[in-house]
């Protein structure tokens, strides 16, 4: 016991050079406080970051240790490549920013070590957990904060991604404070509740800590990435009456559109018509739709106030669209998150990637399983796709002659499977509008767009008091809220039971026809459902 003592002792002054904490006298501590002083001195420092699952994150604790030994950094706990090269980084940043990196065996855990690690926001963490254990910075001086940012050679911070997904779960875990990078901290300023303090430099962030050159929380306004006057509007659309009559009807209960012509009829134009219908996001949602581009690395000192419109291209891969991958992100359904997802000649995507929107249609999330993990990212879009009734697109045109055989055109919308159709609530044929009425000037007075924005604001407030809720649509009513909110009068209900039977609708095409004459009827103002109503919302039935 005795020779152990001794040996602790010994380890306790060599330790006492570089001591974390203020020690004023050796000799005024009896040995056995020398004892539980030495052990304190021992313990591994502890730095707090956020991992981004997902849609949602998990705290992360940076541990580091030192011991004798042939100097080298050695990090463990599950970090992929862009870790493991933080060692260089960390080792100049430290240097050049004139402070001591320890010619010791140091040991970085990134604790849990099951959770498997990505990005390089781990550098600034790593960095301080260094400082922390070679004695140049005291653990509480590190309390109820979390840290994440790239460092480069000079010691910089250069911008990370998910800084709105640190900021929650650090305010969620009871932190008081998150330390980023000053590009970040606009967007992390969407989250209320928790001190954001942005900082330049690894040697500003030690002096900071230190209480010697002291950094004020900022109170920055955030760039907000708006487009105004995206894509056309109604009134730069001449004729296609029905079609605009089902964008309305669409964009006031969040309604699945899929537009049917010939080439040239306007389709892509009618579909890019629809971000101006929508109202620009509510601060919730603000948050959810900049979260998500910024895991994407699409939006990261900027947030999102129009609703996202996502038009991918054809080529697009099935993981594109429904997010994944090695280092796993959103796709672009998750990207269209309370927007539009547009898929223009949606035949020609391949099938499997038309398939695989079935279940986020349905649950409006995506779920996605892989060999080292599961993770949910929310899909909650409208989908508004167009197609040509044959491959050469003239099928059923009065003014051109189709050249495909029965066979061709039959095979060609037989790329649509019937479950994915079935999930489509408007479906919409548009015809080609004569030459001689694409040059009629509109009257000025008559604003289509302007009463049609109205009309959707006021559908919207209906139902935002029908539901109590202020995120939830006719569109997106389950069978059981339909039966439970939706009452239909007893002829209306014979008149959709008739029709159901001659169209031989399916059960879920069926409460689409409710859900979208409650949307009909919400535009004109109408507390119930009435048989115009019905009738209206089965003419977008027939042709599916």
């Amino acid at each position: 016991m005795v020779d152990l003592q001794n040996n602790l002792l010994n380890s306790f002054r060599r330790k006492l050079k570089s001591a974390p904490i203020d020690i004023p006298s050796i000799a005024s501590f009896t040995e056995a406080n020398k004892y539980v002083l030495l052990k304190i001195l021992l313990m591994v420092a502890k730095v707090f970051t956020v991992a981004p699952v997902g849609f949602n994150g998990h705290l992360i604790e940076v541990e580091s240790d030192a011991s004798r030994g042939l100097p080298s950094l050695q990090i463990v706990g599950l970090g992929n490549k862009s870790i493991d090269e933080a060692k260089e980084r960390v080792r100049s940043a430290i240097t050049n920013s004139l402070l001591e990196y320890p010619t010791k065996r140091i040991t970085i855990n990134l604790a849990p070590a099951e959770l498997p690690k990505d990005g390089t926001h781990y550098d600034l963490p790593i960095a301080l957990a260094i400082l922390v254990i070679s004695g140049q910075l005291r653990q509480n001086e590190l309390a109820g904060a979390a840290f994440a940012g790239e460092l480069a050679l000079d010691g910089q911070l250069r911008a990370i991604k998910g800084a709105i997904t640190m900021a929650e779960t650090a305010k969620e875990t009871g932190l008081t404070h998150l330390y980023l990078p000053v590009a970040n901290v606009a967007q992390a300023q969407l989250v209320e509740g928790i001190s954001i303090i942005g900082v330049d430099s690894l040697k500003s962030l030690y002096l900071h800590l230190k209480q010697e050159v002291r950094i004020a929380p900022q109170v920055t306004q955030v760039s907000l990435k708006q487009v105004t006057n995206i894509g056309p509007t109604l009134d730069d659309i001449q004729g296609q009456e029905q079609a605009k009559r089902a964008l309305m009807i669409a964009a006031a209960g969040r309604h699945n559109l899929l537009l049917a012509g010939p080439p040239g009829a306007g389709k892509t134009m009618l579909a890019r018509a629809l971000t101006n219908l929508l109202p620009d996001l509510s601060p919730s949602e603000q948050i959810a739709t900049t979260k998500l581009h910024s895991l994407a690395g699409e939006a990261i000192d900027s947030a999102l106030t129009t609703r996202p419109f996502r038009a991918p291209h054809h080529t697009a891969s099935r993981i594109a669209l429904v997010g994944g991958g090695n280092r796993p992100q959103p796709g672009e359904i998750s990207l269209a998150h309370l927007g539009v997802l547009f898929l223009d000649e949606i035949p020609e995507y391949p099938r499997a990637v038309l398939e695989s929107l079935r279940q986020p249609l349905e649950d409006k999330r995506i779920s996605i399983s892989r060999a080292n993990g599961h993770i949910t990212y929310p899909a909650d879009f409208m989908l508004i796709a167009t197609m040509n009734p044959c491959p050469c697109g003239y099928f059923g045109d009065t003014t051109k002659e189709c050249t495909c055989s029965s066979t061709q055109i039959l095979s060609y919308q037989k790329r649509l499977s019937g479950p994915l159709l079935d999930r489509i609530d408007l479906i919409v044929n548009v015809s080609r509008v004569a030459n001689d009425d694409l040059l009629i000037e509109k009257s000025k007075t008559n604003k289509q767009q302007d009463s049609a924005y109205v009309s959707i604001k006021s559908s919207l407030e209906m139902q935002q008091n029908r539901y109590r809720s202020s995120d939830k649509y006719n569109g997106g009513l389950s069978s059981s809220d339909v039966r439970s909110l939706l009452s239909l009068a007893p002829d209306t209900k014979r008149l959709l039971s008739l029709a159901a039977d001659k169209l031989n609708l399916s059960a879920r095409s069926y409460f689409k026809v409710i859900k979208v004459a409650r949307t009909i009827a919400d535009l004109e103002g109408s507390n119930t459902i009435e048989p115009p109503h019905i009738s209206e919302a089965l003419q977008y039935r027939q042709n599916s």
